[in-house]
């Protein structure tokens, strides 16, 4: 196992801009990984660290035929990609300066030297961002790649607020003192990249996007992208917010009805019925969310959970008030709660589980 860093002096070009270091983690790769770091081997002075996530010993010739320059990291058995990522983070976090900058590139060939600079380029231009090299998916698209990206693409958006047209790129770049924040992430394998996203959102991490090719050899044949449990892993947070909104829903839904009927004739029969199944709901909500959805560990959530819970209950109150003189309760209550919805996730995402941004 070669782990001694070689070559240094990763310049972007001969201008003296910022260095690059250059991760690729390979699961059984072939030639085309041969190909890209020849390519940028001859075009570039990136220095190149490559992480064989427990390939077969069938792989094993293609990373002997590395060049000696080149870092080579192993992993025992396959772990996934993020955590080949996340190996060599930290190892670039023992060798490497914290004003340089790291470019992530996939080994299946997807990913043109070309682009990989440019990359880089804008990253150098702007050095607290995220960069992702952003794929337009024109011209023959494998059908899974292109319907994958574009329910994600959605997904994100709704979720985040945040507009990013190519969720699943591997090329992105970053500084090295990002590291931290990196190896933080949960996700080991191709989870990863889209918890990246989504934490990077919650941090305020600028996220930029530079145009590249959009290239799939032999229609992607290559990936080891497995479409439903990898689809699971992806989307899993945005699911667990969704089962448990509904859970919560459900309990007050449940709640203002029976309620409704324990208080008829009270003067405030509907506010008092609003008001004690949402605390029972939101509670219940909060608790769900904070453990399960967003995994936050701060205490100083629940305050503002409770700001936000005041101002949605007020909504729903005054929404509901509105909606239940001209129908039926039941179909009311259930027609405000798709209303407030989105909203509701939108400021837990943003506000209420948000955490501040940190730099090393």
């Amino acid at each position: 196992m070669r782990l001694a860093l070689s070559v240094r002096g990763a310049s972007l070009n001969k201008k003296g801009k910022r260095d690059m270091i250059v991760v690729i983690p390979a699961y059984e790769p072939d030639e085309k990984l041969l190909r890209i770091v020849a390519a940028l081997r001859q075009d570039t002075d990136y220095a190149i660290v490559v992480v064989d996530d427990g390939s077969s010993e069938a792989a094993q010739p293609v990373f002997a035929a590395l060049p000696a320059e080149v870092t080579l990291l192993r992993h025992a058995e396959n772990r996934g990609k993020g955590r080949a990522l996340k190996t060599a983070y930290a190892y670039i976090a023992e060798h490497f300066p914290q004003d340089e900058g790291i470019v992530t590139v996939d080994a299946d060939g997807q990913h043109l030297p070309a682009d990989v600079v440019r990359v880089s380029e804008d990253w150098a231009q702007h050095p607290d961002a995220l960069v992702l090299g952003s794929r337009r998916f024109t011209g023959n698209v494998p059908w899974r790649s292109r319907t994958g990206n574009a329910i994600t693409r959605a997904v994100f958006r709704v979720s985040t607020g945040v507009s990013v047209y190519d969720t699943q790129t591997g090329l992105r770049a970053f500084a090295v003192s990002r590291i931290p924040m990196m190896l933080e992430m949960r996700g080991e394998r191709y989870e990863y990249e889209i918890n990246v996203l989504l934490y990077a959102t919650r941090q305020h991490v600028p996220i930029r996007e530079v145009t590249i090719e959009t290239v799939y050899i032999e229609d992607n044949a290559s990936s080891h992208f497995h479409p439903l449990r990898d689809s699971w892993r992806i989307y899993k947070m945005i699911l667990l917010f969704a089962a448990s909104s509904m859970t919560s829903a459900l309990v007050d839904y449940v709640l203002v009805l029976a309620l409704s009927a324990l208080f008829a004739g009270h003067a405030y029969r509907l506010l008092l019925s609003v008001v004690i199944a949402r605390v029972v709901s939101c509670f219940l909500n909060y608790m769900l969310n904070r453990k399960l959805v967003f995994e936050d560990r701060s205490r100083s959530s629940l305050l503002r959970y409770a700001l936000v819970a005041v101002g949605i209950m007020a909504a729903n109150y005054g929404l509901l008030s509105l909606v239940s003189a001209v129908l039926p309760l039941a179909i009311a209550k259930l027609l405000v709660e798709l209303m407030l919805y989105p909203l509701s996730f939108y400021l837990q995402r943003k506000f209420v589980f948000a955490q501040e941004e940190r730099v090393s």
